[in-house]
């Protein structure tokens, strides 16, 4: 049997040593940059619809639901339901309509209390400007209210309204009880009250005077005392001219007169309209024209 491998013939050319060649290197199919970004975008997109699957069919909802209740009902059986509504700064607000906005009843459990949702149904009742609704645990709901305070009232094509502090309408319909507050006339009229009621309340042995206010041009207030007497504010330092007619008043007794009308618009003097005559009657020694 011959060899297939034997010793070379001593006439055969001599066999010369190849260096192997560098094999090149082979990137795996799964590495390429192509691939990779394309499995990533495939797990992506895998998994996202299954999220918005199990999100779409509501099953975290409902999950999450389901443990928030259970944790509600647990602690509601460990003492955590409400005992006690504390309530503070309640004045002309009815505790009725308090414990209707609040939709609150003893012995509910406290966790399932939302405090924003009670606030801003307790804002809503007229007489309420601002609440803090909050939960004292274990067993305590604390309530503490600011009321609106009336200011005047607001007369506008024959209906009155009731404005407050900051110039807002006080939603109510019975208007009985603050007949004896002053009567403010025109469109921006609520805006401006506030301001003027700093005003009188610099001389307020003359603010009793006062039943209504004019508002002039969106300028200026004529103020209309109670003995029919037109006060006429200027434009620019209201409370200066106030208190001009105030020192009037105490030193001359100024308002004691048959009058018709005072204007202050002027900071150099004061004009004087004198009542108009009764027909019939003349001016006697005691009774001249001014």
């Amino acid at each position: 049997m011959g060899r297939l491998m034997g010793k070379a013939d001593k006439g055969s050319a001599p066999r010369t040593s190849r260096t192997p060649k560098k094999r090149p290197r082979v990137k795996p199919l799964w590495r390429t940059p192509k691939l990779i970004a394309a499995g990533i975008l495939a797990v992506v997109m895998v998994t996202g619809f299954g999220g918005w699957w199990i999100w779409n069919e509501g099953f975290i909802q409902r999950s999450l639901e389901r443990a928030k209740w259970t944790t509600i009902g647990i602690t509601a059986k460990a003492g955590f339901t409400v005992s006690e509504i504390l309530v503070e700064g309640r004045h002309r607000t009815s505790p009725e309509a308090l414990r209707k906005a609040l939709r609150l009843e003893r012995g509910a459990p406290i966790l399932a209390f939302d405090p924003h949702a009670a606030r801003i149904r307790v804002e809503a009742l007229p007489w309420v400007r601002r609440a803090v609704v909050e939960r004292q645990l274990p067993d305590v709901v604390h309530l503490k209210i600011v009321e609106r305070r009336p200011l005047a009232l607001w007369q506008r094509d024959g209906v009155f309204s009731l404005v407050d502090t900051d110039g807002a309408v006080i939603p109510i319909g019975a208007l009985e009880a603050f007949k004896n507050l002053i009567v403010i006339v025109g469109g921006d009229a609520p805006r401006h009250a506030g301001a003027l009621m700093d005003v009188l309340a610099q001389s307020p042995e003359l603010t009793g005077h006062v039943k209504a206010a004019v508002r002039i041009s969106g300028r200026r207030w004529d103020l209309h005392l109670l003995d029919g007497v037109v006060v006429r504010l200027p434009e620019e330092d209201p409370g200066g001219a106030w208190r001009r007619l105030a020192d009037l008043q105490r030193d001359r007794g100024l308002l004691s007169g048959s009058l018709s009308g005072i204007d202050l618009r002027y900071p150099d003097r004061v004009v004087i309209r004198p009542a108009p005559r009764r027909p019939g009657i003349k001016p006697t020694s005691q009774q001249k024209e001014t």
